[in-house]
């Protein structure tokens, strides 16, 4: 096995934690603001699970940004690949980037 095919079995392995991770987030965020407009009351063990989901959004959030706003120098559609790069995070722009 060479190291381009256990690079591409790493960014695999790290695209599909990366959108679980995401998607698991946007879902604790989406209880959340459910919890607050019924005025329930959220665990408090998990204000530092909360603190990380909503860094890792937000970082998520400026690469997929960061990757629209260079997908046409690549010739790809902006809004397709910034939404992939928001659920893969960095693998996304060090693909994009790559070519």
């Amino acid at each position: 096995m060479n190291s381009n095919d256990k690079k591409r079995r790493f960014f695999t392995i790290i695209k599909v934690i990366s959108i679980i991770l995401i998607t698991s987030a946007i879902g604790l965020e989406s209880w959340n603001a459910y919890a607050l407009i019924t005025n329930s009351n959220m665990p408090s063990g998990l204000n530092v699970v909360f603190g990380i989901e909503r860094f890792a959004i937000a970082v998520h959030f400026v690469e997929g940004v960061i990757a629209a706003y260079k997908a046409p120098s690549r010739k790809k559609q902006p809004i397709k690949y910034g939404t992939y790069t928001f659920f893969v995070g960095t693998v996304g722009l060090l693909e994009l980037f790559e070519k």
